[in-house]
């Protein structure tokens, strides 16, 4: 029976209320990431920074999990403002240029006026 197993990366949880993500079995449950970078923890001042800071950060906690990008199954994001949708889909489709995971996008009213994105995903690891 698989356990529950937290997965730890630098800074890429600055909220001492949650962690990065959850590994169970051979799925990978990554918790919200905001656009903060990966080492520094400053803000991106845009929707495209802030969106590659967000999946850098993903790719880091997947990496310390066993996984990559290319084993995400499903993304959830929240954008602050319907106009970025646009500026985002194209940073993201850097990140996932075939084979793209199932996804919903949401606009949200986030905890800080200045954060514009937040992603969650989940990953397989496969055997």
């Amino acid at each position: 029976m698989p356990k529950k197993e937290i997965i730890t990366v630098g800074t890429a949880a600055l909220n001492p209320n949650l962690s990065p993500a959850t590994r169970f079995g051979n799925l990978v449950f990554v918790a919200g990431q905001t656009g903060r970078h990966p080492a520094t923890g400053e803000l991106g001042k845009d929707i495209r920074e802030q969106t590659r800071n967000v999946l850098e950060r993903i790719k880091a906690i997947l990496t310390a999990a066993g996984t990559s990008l290319d084993n995400v199954l499903t993304v959830t994001t929240h954008l602050t403002k319907r106009e970025d949708l646009a500026a985002y889909n194209e940073e993201y489709g850097r990140y996932f240029p075939a084979n793209k995971p199932a996804r919903t996008t949401v606009e949200v009213m986030l905890n800080s006026p200045e954060l514009l994105v937040e992603i969650t995903v989940t990953a397989c690891i496969p055997d």
